[in-house]
């Protein structure tokens, strides 16, 4: 699946260097971002909630709920931050998405396959507080830190994700400081709550840890925050219902949806 996914981002990256080429890349957004990575060091485990329409583990999950009524809906349920999938191709997801987002004030983290400098240069257009980087995906602690360095000089945060150990390695050679542990093998789109809540034990106190996929029950939640995470990313169990807002309230035991 990574070799689909890093295909799928060519048109992407051959689109944004034209640009580059003709002077026209768009500026930097000016208004404010709000502080991804503080946000989600409060009390408690956070929970970053996600729009996302479609999947390749899943298929079509909901295309009918638009940016800004889910952003809504999530700010009222509960939510730290919104995690919102602008890839296009396998998650029907538009980096426009970002703009349309930004009402209810939550931080925004753009998820996709990011690994050209260029792709940085356009989430630095967009409300965006944060960028995910996949170590699956460049796998090279010098392009990382590179790519993190320019997100954070433009006032983004960036999101590093892992899957084991190795990549755990290369993530903090690149200096990362908020890392993603992913229950789900990019490669084969298994997914195992063990092995990423195993993970947890490796938390240093400098980092902040997130730990994504899977988790659809406040007893995952409450999982994730015994293993030592100080946030959990959750998508497909809020938008598969057709109401995100309650389920996210479910979700953090605060009624049934």
């Amino acid at each position: 699946m990574l070799e689909r996914f890093r295909a799928a981002k060519r048109h992407e990256v051959d689109k944004l260097e034209q640009c580059a080429r003709r002077g026209g890349l768009p500026a930097p957004f000016a208004g404010p971002r709000p502080a991804f990575g503080t946000a989600l060091r409060g009390d408690g485990l956070a929970v970053i909630a996600e729009y996302k329409r479609a999947s390749p583990s899943c298929g079509v999950i909901d295309t009918k709920l638009t940016p800004e009524e889910v952003a809504t809906a999530y700010e009222a349920g509960g939510a730290t931050a919104i995690s919102v999938l602008t890839e296009e191709v396998h998650f029907r997801g538009e980096l426009s998405y970002l703009g349309r987002m930004t009402a209810p004030g939550l931080p925004l983290l753009r998820k996709d396959f990011i690994m050209h400098p260029l792709q940085v240069t356009a989430t630095a257009a967009t409300p965006a507080s944060a960028l995910l980087l996949i170590v699956r995906l460049t796998p090279d602690a010098a392009l990382l830190r590179d790519l993190r360095e320019q997100a954070e000089a433009q006032g983004m945060d960036a999101v590093v994700e892992v899957f084991d150990t190795d990549d755990l390695d290369i993530a903090r050679a690149s200096g990362a400081r908020i890392i993603q542990v992913n229950a789900r093998d990019l490669d084969t789109l298994k997914v195992s709550m063990p092995a990423c809540l195993g993970m947890g034990v490796l938390r240093d106190a400098a980092e902040t840890w997130v730990a994504a996929s899977g988790m659809s029950a406040p007893e995952h939640l409450a999982a994730a925050a015994t293993a030592g995470y100080d946030a959990a990313l959750v998508g497909t169990a809020l938008m598969r219902g057709g109401d995100p807002g309650a389920a996210l309230r479910a979700l953090l035991g605060r009624e049934a949806a």
